[in-house]
């Protein structure tokens, strides 16, 4: 498989990325899964809207549940001391992975065990996606390539009951598809999830901003789906949060016919990874890059090239859409019953693969609001 990087925004190759396409695109290479699948384009056009209306539809129908994992979380962080370190990490992965499996999978992915399991399996596969593929390292290694094969082939048979519990609420579903929600949706909610609450932690103005938005808007009501959008402020902090922390660095899209960039040719059937990292932080984009800036999203022009990037609107992922609301439920709940405070000395460095995610544990204290 051939693979090229180059800059998203190369003038000489100038496109509108779609995350939906792009992240599928490089998941389906990177886990051998043939890209043509032997069906047209009309058909995989049908499929991927059935799919993303699968997870709309999950969304609909199961957000008492995603609002039930919350508050259990919010409960369990209300009841520590304000000095008790909190692991952002290790209780957002958990609560992501409660989130993905339970609302697509159902009442089977209860079970603590059924968890743990799942959670193991995804590890061995996502860790060796995030690098072992993309460097050559994983082929060098018998112990790791074993390691991923049996994680991955666990995985696909755990995926028998997403594909039978799709179909049902759909009539149609590539089980494909409920690999790419299982392995991109935990990890990006996850880390969606984690790099809010510390840059929230980190930027008390911003906090508490957003708490008199949501106090304003939903007063002392739980959230609600309809009343999402209406969180204008939150969507800002959220959107910032992905550019600054660069959350997913790079996407992807497979050359259906041979291109060029310049004087290079780009053969049929080459994976195109998109240096996206690099343009969310381009300093002749964004004002400012590295700070953490949730007002730059007031500006329709700045929402644009958010857009184009395949980060917002109908470019958008079904997996960031999904995070985006899981996340939007987790700060309506945590931000308004819970002050959150950095922990003083830490320093928390970036790991860039897939998804980005922190090198390791960061850690918040909580203090209840008045």
């Amino acid at each position: 498989m051939h693979i090229i990087i180059m800059h998203a925004f190369s003038n000489a190759y100038i496109c509108t990325l779609s995350s939906a396409d792009s992240f599928e695109t490089m998941l389906k290479s990177l886990l051998g899964y043939q890209s043509g699948s032997g069906v047209g384009m009309t058909e995989s056009m049908i499929r991927k809207k059935v799919y993303e209306g699968a997870i709309n539809k999950t969304l609909e129908n199961n957000f008492p549940l995603l609002l039930q994992l919350v508050e259990e979380l919010v409960d369990k962080w209300a009841s520590y001391p304000k000095s008790q370190h909190t692991p952002l990490c290790a209780h957002l992965l958990g609560l992501a992975m409660k989130a993905v499996t339970q609302l697509a999978m159902g009442s089977r992915f209860g079970d603590e065990a059924e968890i743990i399991r799942f959670r193991k399996n995804h590890e061995a596969i996502w860790s060796e996606i995030g690098k072992g593929y993309l460097d050559g390292s994983l082929e060098k290694s018998s112990s790791r390539k074993a390691r991923y094969e049996s994680g991955k082939k666990a995985a696909e048979l755990h995926l028998k009951v997403l594909t039978l519990f799709l179909i049902v609420q759909c009539q149609l579903i590539m089980w494909f598809y409920g690999m790419v929600f299982t392995l991109a949706g935990c990890v990006i909610t996850a880390n969606l999830c984690i790099w809010a609450v510390h840059f929230l932690s980190v930027s008390e103005a911003v906090q508490e901003r957003l708490y008199h938005e949501l106090v304003e808007v939903l007063g002392e009501e739980p959230v609600t789906l309809e009343k999402i959008p209406q969180l204008r402020y939150c969507q800002q902090v959220l959107n910032e949060t992905v550019r600054t922390a660069k959350l997913t660095p790079m996407a992807a899209r497979l050359q259906e016919v041979e291109g060029k960039v310049d004087q290079h040719v780009i053969p049929k059937e080459t994976l195109v990874i998109y240096a996206l990292g690099v343009v969310l932080q381009d300093a002749d984009t964004w004002s400012l890059p590295y700070r953490f800036n949730p007002d730059r999203f007031a500006d329709e022009s700045v929402m644009k090239s958010f857009s184009l990037l395949g980060f917002s609107g109908s470019q958008a992922c079904p997996e960031l859409r999904f995070a985006y609301t899981v996340a939007a439920v987790l700060l309506s709940t945590l931000v308004r019953r819970l002050r959150l405070h950095r922990v003083e000395g830490q320093v928390v460095e970036a790991r860039y693969a897939l998804v980005t995610t922190p090198k390791d544990d960061t850690w918040i204290t909580v203090s209840k609001r008045n």
